[in-house]
Parts: C-alpha cells; sequence; structure tokens
C-alpha cells in the first residue's frame, strides 16, 4: 500500500489550535468497523456506548517539558531540541530531535536557561537524520526539564506553549514522567466522567507506554511497509494484565483508550489474546492486513494524514470506513488532531 493512500483533504481551520473551553465537552463520532455506519454524539454520551462488561484501557504517561531552547555558545543563536529519551544509565546523555540537525555537529556546545551546558556528541546512527546526541557532566532529572522546558505541543498547534497547556496538555490521570508528546485520546477524560463509567459498572486499568519517535515522526517512505518505526518503552502491570487475561477469558470486550495503550497490548498479547506482564519495547507499525489479537474496540482523537496512525486506525475498522467517517467529520466541522474530538470504533 502506498503512503498517499491514507490521505485525505482538510481545512486548516479544523486543526485545534486550542483546547476546548471545558474539558470533556468535546464531539464524539461513533464509528460502526462492521458497518461502516457513523454516529454523531458527544463525551456525554460515551457511557451509554460502552457496556458494562467492557475493560478500558489506558495509557498513564505523563508529558515531561521536553521542548528546551539552548544557545550556541560561539553565535548565540538559539536551538529547539526535543529531549526523547536518556541512552546511558547515569540520564547525562540525551537523544533528541533538532531543528536544522544539519547544522549541528559534534563538539557544538550550548547554554540552557538555568546556565547548565550541553555538547553535541557522536551518536551511531544520527548521522544525516534530525537526531542528535546531547551530553551533560551531571544527571540530567525532571526538576532540569521543570526549570528549562516548555510543554512539546505538536508542530501543527502554531502558537507557543501557555500556563493553559501545561494543565490541558496532560491527562488527569497521568502518572509516569517520560513523554514527549501527551497521549491524547486521554485528554477527553475527566474525574466527572470516570465516575459515571463507574457507576455504569465498567472496568478500568492502565499501562504506561512513553510516547517518542515511535509514534509521531512521519512516514517518508512511498510503500507504507518500507516504513522502520522507532523503539518506545512499555510496561503492562500485574494488575492490568490480569485484568485483562480474565477479561479475556470471560469474552469481555477490551476497549483501548488511544493508540499507544492499543500498540502496547497488541504487542505484549499471544494468539489468544492474552497479555504478559513487565516492561519491554516495541516498534509494531499496524497497517491495514494487522490481525488485532487483544484489542476489541478503541476510542481515539482524529489523525493526520499519511501518518502511522491513520495506519493504525485503519487497519482496525478499514481504510475505506476511516476515510469515509474523515470526510464526513470534515463536513460536519469536527476539530482534529491533539485538541480535538473523539472517535469511539466498535
Amino acid at each position: 500500500m502506498l503512503t498517499s493512500d491514507f490521505n485525505f483533504d482538510l481545512p486548516q481551520e479544523l486543526i485545534a489550535q486550542h483546547p476546548s473551553g471545558v474539558r470533556g465537552q468535546d464531539k464524539l463520532m461513533l464509528l460502526n468497523k462492521s458497518t461502516g455506519d457513523v454516529f454523531h454524539h458527544s463525551m456525554q454520551d460515551l457511557p451509554s456506548l460502552i457496556t458494562p462488561e467492557t475493560l478500558m484501557i489506558f495509557n498513564n504517561s505523563k508529558v515531561r517539558r521536553a521542548r528546551v531552547y539552548g544557545i550556541k555558545e560561539t553565535t548565540g543563536r538559539e536551538c529547539e531540541f526535543m529531549f526523547l529519551n536518556n541512552i546511558d544509565a547515569e540520564c547525562s546523555i540525551w537523544n533528541t530531535m533538532v531543528k536544522s540537525a544539519k547544522k549541528q555537529k559534534p563538539g557544538m556546545r550550548y547554554s540552557f536557561p538555568d546556565g547548565t551546558i550541553g555538547t553535541i556528541v557522536d551518536l551511531p546512527g544520527n548521522a544525516g537524520t534530525e537526531f542528535r546526541a546531547i551530553k551533560f557532566d551531571f544527571t540530567i532529572n525532571e526538576d532540569w526539564f521543570e526549570r528549562n522546558g516548555h510543554i512539546p505541543l505538536p508542530p501543527y498547534i502554531k502558537r507557543e506553549d501557555t500556563n493553559e497547556d501545561s494543565e490541558r496538555y496532560q491527562n488527569v490521570y497521568a502518572k509516569e514522567v517520560g513523554s514527549a508528546a501527551c497521549p491524547t485520546a486521554g485528554l477527553h477524560f475527566t474525574d466527572e466522567m470516570f465516575a459515571k463509567l463507574d457507576q455504569k459498572g465498567i472496568e478500568r486499568a492502565f499501562v504506561t507506554l512513553h510516547v517518542g519517535l515511535g509514534t509521531f515522526l512521519p512516514v517518508r517512505e512511498e510503500n507504507i511497509e518500507n516504513h522502520k518505526m522507532h523503539n518506545e518503552v512499555f510496561t503492562i502491570p500485574t494488575e492490568t494484565a490480569q485484568k485483562i487475561n480474565q477479561a479475556k477469558k470471560d469474552g469481555r470486550p477490551i476497549l483501548a483508550v488511544g493508540t499507544t495503550s492499543v500498540r502496547t497490548l497488541e504487542s505484549a498479547g499471544d494468539e489468544n489474546g492474552f497479555v504478559k506482564e513487565g516492561t519491554s519495547s516495541t516498534n509494531i507499525f499496524m497497517y491495514p492486513g494487522y490481525k488485532f489479537k487483544v484489542v476489541d474496540q478503541m476510542f481515539t482523537n482524529f489523525h493526520t494524514p499519511e501518518s502511522t496512525l491513520i495506519m493504525l486506525v485503519s487497519a482496525f475498522a478499514g481504510r475505506e470506513n476511516i476515510l469515509n467517517a474523515y470526510n464526513l467529520a470534515v463536513q460536519e466541522k469536527y476539530r482534529f488532531f491533539s485538541y480535538g474530538d473523539a472517535m469511539l470504533i466498535k
């Protein structure tokens, strides 16, 4: 299949630049993956659209302030670094995604807002890419990111981050710090919504997948099968694995909230849909033809054209069904991407 098979026309004004006025006050599209039928709802309707025996799985990864601006010592020019993951045991060397990466050479030194200094170092595999490793003489911890970093809003949000984003670009249940982008399907959920789901007896459990390059790096290959995903680390706690495996034994549906939850569950699942507890990494790439083993239903946002995410939901619900639903969403003026509206596929 071609990357262009997953393109669709999207007016710029439908790309949400800000969160909705109140968290959870969003449109919700219901897509029947078998028939392709589409129904228009709001998030308030969600509890009535989920059966009580359903097990919902959420990704509780927390966004770090991973976008950091450094000043080049020799020129005084500012450079933007997106910190992705540490690559040494001391957490002093980090892989970053850098604007104008070709100009960033090993040995270049950058000063960060709190006065700390980082040096570009050579890392095998980074040559010719947008990635650069940066080394510090001390451990980089979350306090450092809080002092120096910004909320890593995606590039299609054409503005600087604000105090509002510190709250709204974070899930209310986020717990484990480590993501360079928010698992945004969860942004629609509130404590009030969880209370309503509890009242209906809908069970939930949590996994952790720290969002990195595997999720948001664009597909540059013409043929999608040639695209290579980057590894992302995930954890499935013992309690969550037990709940999933019991639900599978009971024939109860698994509803994954967000594509990162889907990728975690499918990476850890065997042919019968049972999952293993523990921590591992995944570079799983799901596109039409993939057979889902664990996930029965999916709650997700509307994704960017030609992305691995729209390919994943197309694998789940069928490419024609997804593109038709997206075209209807455009007609009905749904809001797209991270701060946009939601879709339930079942």
